[in-house]
């Protein structure tokens, strides 16, 4: 497939069971060759559009398209992508080399061509020797990485993964998310990975599409789907998030200058997140990431400068989880090196970066 055409386009999808409208007018672009997360709550859908893509489900309107080819109406096994499940879904009554096999098979290649490619995939996955097994006799993660290889072996166009590491437990979870990621560069195939698990998303994905009530929130790279959140909602999934109200109090096109909290404010005008504009007397919201805040005691410790008091500290071996509240009531959520502040509650100097501020425009409100 040529490296100009699409591994997939969704283009307006929408899909609802009765009442309950699951994706809602979805479109979405997914260039060849590369490691993107569907990531939400539970309800979000992100598995319904994951199963529609695979031709589990058949969207209401809209279309789906693989590798520049309209399979909308097309059955699973006629597309060009494989899914890959959190419970495996490996024949039991096959050996490992069936399982890997079985897709090559079904696509009509002969048996030397099956024989190499199953080969392949075992030294790919690191279980060679594990061909003759049946999959009751091998581990939870075996068994998911002889699925990856069956799913990966008739040499689909995308492959598409369902939560397929739920199952494990958390240290072998670390570990094949390091491996699929690997092979993924390996075998140069787009990947298209559902999860709940946000450090799950950032530690793998090239880009990361954030999932609210069967729409994408926000689509960009791990790194700026955190530091520039573009709605409070990814904001307040992707990580904890401080967020503090202000008003513009003036925009030159280069710096963006706020009140906050009675404090003057001049943040970078690329601060504003999601492409919007904000003009003098707008009500925003300020993201601050908690690891972003320093306490200090004086000046020479940030840009942005905001007083609060300490009202809660929980100590977590290397950090200490710190509460605090500003003058006007607001809540702020700390990370700190233990000694780095009093023990109790008490005053503090809290110092930020202008960089480190996200402006979210969700309303325009102007305050006159």
């Amino acid at each position: 497939m040529s490296k100009s055409v699409p591994a997939i386009e969704v283009r307006n999808v929408a899909k609802s069971f009765a009442e309950f409208r699951a994706i809602d007018n979805v479109s979405l672009t997914v260039e060849s060759g590369i490691f993107i997360t569907l990531l939400g709550p539970s309800g979000c859908g992100k598995s319904t559009l994951l199963r529609s893509i695979a031709g589990f489900l058949t969207p209401d309107s809209g279309s789906i398209m693989v590798g520049g080819r309209d399979v909308t109406a097309l059955p699973p096994h006629i597309r060009p992508v494989n899914m890959v499940f959190q419970d495996y879904a490996l024949f039991p009554h096959m050996s490992v080399r069936r399982n890997v096999g079985f897709g090559c098979e079904m696509k009509g290649m002969t048996r030397l061509e099956i024989e190499a490619r199953v080969d392949a995939m075992l030294e790919l996955i690191r279980l060679p020797d594990v061909g003759s097994r049946e999959p009751s006799a091998l581990s939870g993660g075996q068994r998911q990485r002889v699925a990856l290889a069956r799913a990966l072996a008739p040499d689909p166009v995308s492959l598409l993964l369902d939560e397929p590491l739920g199952a494990l437990d958390l240290k072998l979870r670390l570990e094949l998310q390091h491996e699929l990621k690997s092979i993924q560069r390996t075998t140069g195939k787009t990947f298209v990975f559902v999860t709940h698990d946000q450090d799950e998303a950032m530690s793998m994905s090239d880009l990361v599409a954030v999932m609210k009530d069967g729409r994408i929130e926000q689509l960009d790279t791990p790194r700026a789907v955190y530091a520039r959140p573009a709605t409070a909602f990814v904001a307040g999934f992707v990580g904890a998030a401080n967020m503090l109200p202000a008003r513009v109090s003036g925009n030159d096109g280069a710096v963006l200058n706020l009140e906050v909290e009675g404090q003057n404010w001049a943040v970078p005008a690329d601060c504003v997140t999601g492409g919007r504009t904000v003009a003098t007397g707008d009500v925003v919201t300020l993201v601050i990431r908690p690891e972003d805040v320093i306490v200090g005691s004086g000046p020479g410790f940030g840009e942005l400068a905001l007083p609060a008091r300490a009202h809660e500290q929980t100590f977590l071996g290397g950090r200490i989880h710190l509460r605090c509240q500003t003058a006007n009531g607001t809540a702020l959520t700390l990370e700190v090196r233990p000694g780095s502040v009093p023990e109790g509650d008490g005053t503090l100097d809290l110092y930020i970066a202008r960089e480190a501020v996200a402006v979210l425009v969700e309303r325009k409100e102007t305050v006159k």
